[in-house]
């Protein structure tokens, strides 16, 4: 298939510079990008699971901590009340 292309000036620096580098025809060269970002995106994420261990932080000093302004000022040690 023929196409045109508008190519952006950074990636078409990089391109000249694998040519150079490779020295591979520009038409092979972009047809293995192009082949190497199908086949990335194509491929299904990596499941990474990660764990962490519980760790007992002890009684909470709060019996409540729906008033965030009163748990910030007793953590500061303000005289709040």
């Amino acid at each position: 298939m023929r196409t045109t292309l508008t190519i952006e000036n950074d990636v078409a620096v990089r391109i000249e510079n694998l040519i150079r580098e490779r020295r591979q025809p520009r038409k092979e060269l972009i047809n293995d990008l192009l082949r190497l970002g199908l086949d990335q995106i194509a491929r299904k994420p990596e499941k990474r699971l990660f764990t962490t261990e519980g760790q007992a932080l002890g009684k909470c000093r709060y019996d409540r901590i729906d008033d965030i302004s009163e748990v910030l000022a007793v953590a500061e040690g303000d005289d709040f009340k």
